[in-house]
């Protein structure tokens, strides 16, 4: 049971609300590229609909049900429920005025965003035409004020919910007035559609104000003579809630699941602020909309994570300057990528350096005569997958294949399932993981046959198999042949396979049987060394910290003198730079154009310093309930490798913020001359390692 300590541990939600902010603080930044800022302005939004469709679901479930509120910091369900949904309006009003300075931004370089009521008599004809032709026969419009039954509204879709009126019947018996609904087809049209322009200038029109210029062609049987349409849209929570029929199997339960997560109970409910009335309160009262949902006024548009893929217009000095992946310089062309492991480990930086080195090394591992067996866990992969492509191929060049494919990725659930039949279908081994943990460790173990002997190559890294994030996430990969952790990766995998073979780990940190217990005794090594006058810190790099024991750990090792220093990018439980409790921990948080994802521990040990890189954040989820492996860094070279990478993040005064109890996401600065952007710094780091490219 985590140790309670009132005032020390901030709320996780609370604090998950913080880091989106800091995500909303990039699309105001003036220095940042003007259509990147627009990105940042979908990935918050983004964000948001996950944490209301996971986070603030579970918190409602814990209100409406009564269990499990002793596990929450910061305040009773209820009072957390209202933080959260004070903190999102005013976040909201944040979102919006950046929106219009956005809009001012672009209209000064040219581009436009028009709406159904400015357009000019050539564009208007085109957005009639392009309606009839591509929009209308994917449109569903539905008069809900007669509907028997209120249709279901699909979560995170966006909807036009509409009000038709007229002043008099033929009659002249008095007004008459209808609702209606239309789902925008977005998955289906594009969100954004660019008209003809006469000019150099840019003009662009959103698929729902399309459909709003058009809706007397949509509604012209019943003679209105006035449309109004307001956009509104429903999240649902996301839980999957797999029942424990025995004659089913697993996938048909988790598919039934996914299915029924569409019409799953609301928890937030955006609607257009400039919406009337009746319309708001009919609808609110046939969705069943309670007091503990999230009921939010917002803007003309939602969905701004369609705003990820705005139209770049070719304006390409308005977008971010791409950094080419670097190669490795261990990594030669036309070398056998087997050969070069044997050499030394090698440690891969992406998106800095190329995911092409991981799908180069199954590439190679499927045709290599002397490769045997091929041992892969999969989480999350891209929907054109190399990766899987790769196995495929092994699996036809006659080699066996074992797969762990994590079927209970969240929203990852359908790809996930579609590929590990794929695969079974070739004849691969598919091993659904182990009831009750998700197994989020990134492994990789090749078994190849060198002069009678069976050896072994793994990956071991902290972020996906997928090369599609691997451009944009910043994660470590290790590739190596040190039997000391190869032949750990093969006991995990012996576990996954056989899961009465836990095995035993003295280098790997592997959850949820050694990795806890292993990290608080290298704290308490630390505490020993700071109190025998040895060198004594520790470095974490961390996309959350939350479990409560953890940090309550980490404020004992301050409090003993040991120096802590934090980069978390998302949700930090413990409040740095308390009196007596925290004086020795410093943390700070990177929002920039990649997304920080690596995890690396790193520990001081009386001068002779730990590294680990892993796939687990210090949750309690990772620690306990997932199968997770951090591992440990032996070569020389790479340790300072990582280290010099850490002590550039530390040095960033210009993406960094302080993370501190009052969540003020205050930029760090320093009294330098020289601005230091971390990831171009880390860029040009690992360049200057390569002769080739520096």
């Amino acid at each position: 049971m985590p140790r309670k300590e009132e005032g020390k541990i901030i709320n996780r939600e609370i604090s998950w609300l913080s880091f989106n902010e800091r995500v909303l603080q990039e699309a105001a930044d003036p220095s940042v590229p003007l259509l990147e800022r627009l990105k940042f302005m979908g990935i918050f939004s983004n964000n948001l609909d996950e944490f209301f469709r996971v986070r603030f679901a579970s918190v409602k479930r814990v209100v409406k049900y009564k269990v499990g509120g002793e596990f929450l910091q910061g305040g009773s369900p209820k009072q957390i429920l209202n933080q959260i949904k004070a903190i999102s309006l005013r976040q909201r009003t944040q979102f919006q005025k950046i929106y219009e300075q956005i809009l001012y931004d672009l209209e000064k370089e040219g581009i436009y965003i028009l709406n159904e009521s400015n357009l000019d008599k050539d564009q208007a004809l085109y957005v009639q035409q392009y309606f009839l032709e591509v929009v209308q026969p994917n449109l569903t419009p539905l008069l809900i004020d007669v509907m028997p039954e209120f249709p279901t509204l699909n979560d995170h879709h966006i909807y036009l919910a509409v009000k038709c009126s007229t002043k008099k019947n033929k009659n002249g018996s008095g007004k008459k007035t209808r609702y209606a609904l239309i789902d925008v087809p977005t998955d289906v049209c594009p969100r954004f559609v660019v008209l003809p322009s006469p000019d150099d200038k840019h003009y662009i029109i959103l698929l729902d104000d399309i459909i709003r210029y058009n809706l007397r062609e949509i509604f012209y049987l019943f003679e209105f003579d006035n449309y109004e349409a307001y956009t509104i849209k429903l999240s649902r929570d996301a839980e999957l809630n797999i029942d424990n029929d025995v004659t089913t199997s697993f996938i048909e339960k988790l598919s039934k699941s996914i299915r029924k997560r569409e019409v799953a109970t609301p928890v937030r409910f955006v609607y257009d602020e400039q919406i009337p009335k009746d319309l708001l309160n009919f609808l609110t009262s046939k969705l069943n909309i309670t007091e503990h949902d999230s009921i939010i006024p917002g803007a003309r548009y939602h969905n701004f994570r369609d705003f990820i893929h705005f139209p770049d217009l070719g304006l390409q000095h308005l977008k971010e300057k791409k950094m080419a992946p670097l190669p490795h310089p261990a990594l030669k062309p036309y070398t056998s990528i087997f050969t070069a492991i044997k050499k030394g480990d090698i440690l891969l930086h992406f998106p800095y350096q190329s995911f092409h080195h991981i799908t180069h090394l199954l590439r190679e591992a499927a045709i290599d005569p002397k490769v045997k067996e091929i041992s892969m866990s999969l989480y999350r992969v891209s929907r054109d997958s190399a990766v899987i492509n790769a196995l495929l191929n092994a699996l036809r060049n006659g080699k066996k294949v074992n797969v762990i494919v994590e079927l209970q990725a969240r929203f990852d659930e359908e790809r996930n399932i579609y590929y590990a039949k794929k695969l079974a279908d070739e004849g691969a081994n598919i091993i659904y993981g182990v009831r009750g943990l998700k197994v989020h460790a990134k492994l990789c173990l090749i078994t190849r046959k060198e002069k009678g002997q069976m050896v072994y190559y793994a990956s071991i890294g902290t972020g996906n198999f997928n090369e599609d994030t691997a451009r944009l996430y910043c994660d470590e990969s290790l590739f190596t042949c040190d039997t000391r952790i190869t032949g750990e990766v093969a006991r995990v995998f012996g576990f996954l396979e056989n899961h009465l073979k836990v095995g035993t780990y003295r280098h790997l940190l592997v959850s949820p049987f050694t990795m806890r217990r292993k990290l608080v005794t290298l704290i308490n090594q630390e505490m020993k060394n700071a109190q025998a006058g040895k060198p004594a810190e520790i470095i974490l790099k961390l996309n959350g910290l939350v479990d409560e024991n953890m940090a309550l750990k980490l404020y004992d090792a301050s409090k003993a003198g040991v120096k802590v220093r934090l980069i978390i990018r998302g949700i930090c439980a413990l409040i740095p730079g308390m009196k007596g409790i925290s004086e020795n921990i410093e943390a700070i948080s990177i929002i920039d154009k990649y997304l920080e994802h690596s995890r690396v521990y790193a520990f001081a040990n009386g001068g002779d310093w730990k590294y680990y890189i892993s796939s687990a954040d210090w949750m309690t989820r990772n620690l306990d309930y997932r199968v997770e492996v951090a591992c440990p860094i032996y070569d020389a070279n790479l340790k300072k490798e990582i280290r010099d990478m850490l002590e550039i993040q530390f040095s960033d005064n210009t993406k960094a913020r302080i993370i501190n109890g009052e969540r003020q996401n205050k930029y760090k600065r320093d009294k330098s001359q020289v601005k230091i952007r971390a990831q171009e710094e880390l860029y040009n780091y690992l360049k200057a390692l390569n002769p080739k490219e520096a």
